[in-house]
């Protein structure tokens, strides 16, 4: 059996996430790609972790999505932000782009509203096509 060689992480979105790191509270930053691959992380994120993180918000993401869109009876609604409330904090995630996300995690003392308007400053100054990852080829060869 052949294990399958993790995914790089790209360095060219990992430096939106210094500006995000350096409010208060604020404890770990990631992006992560639809397929629940991780694209960027704070520095002491371990990979491992990081990687684990993008795996649940995935599915977390699509699990949002459709609860949302059994609730509105439509599904054309599209998610604005997901919040998790811990004893640890709190993780606060928006769309970055056409198959991407966003995630903080942050103390629980943390002001919410002023790391999420951060966060929709980092997304809206890189623009979504900096921020987009194409989704990952799932043909065989």
């Amino acid at each position: 059996m052949t294990i399958p060689a993790r995914r790089s992480v790209r360095e060219d979105t990992s430096w939106v996430l210094t500006p995000l790191l350096d409010l208060p509270h604020v404890i770990h930053a990631a992006v992560i790609s639809g397929d629940g691959l991780i694209e960027g992380r704070s520095p002491e994120l371990k990979r491992d972790a990081a990687e684990g993180v993008a795996a649940m918000l995935s599915a977390l993401q699509g699990a949002a999505r459709t609860t949302t869109a059994a609730f509105a009876g439509t599904y054309e609604a599209r998610l604005r932000q997901t919040v998790i409330e811990s004893d640890h904090g709190w993780v606060l995630a928006i769309p970055a782009g056409e198959n991407t996300t966003l995630a903080v995690f942050a103390g629980p003392d943390v002001n919410m509203g002023v790391v999420t308007h951060h966060m929709q400053v980092q997304v809206a100054s890189l623009g979504a096509k900096v921020m987009s990852s194409p989704p990952r080829d799932t043909t065989s060869t």
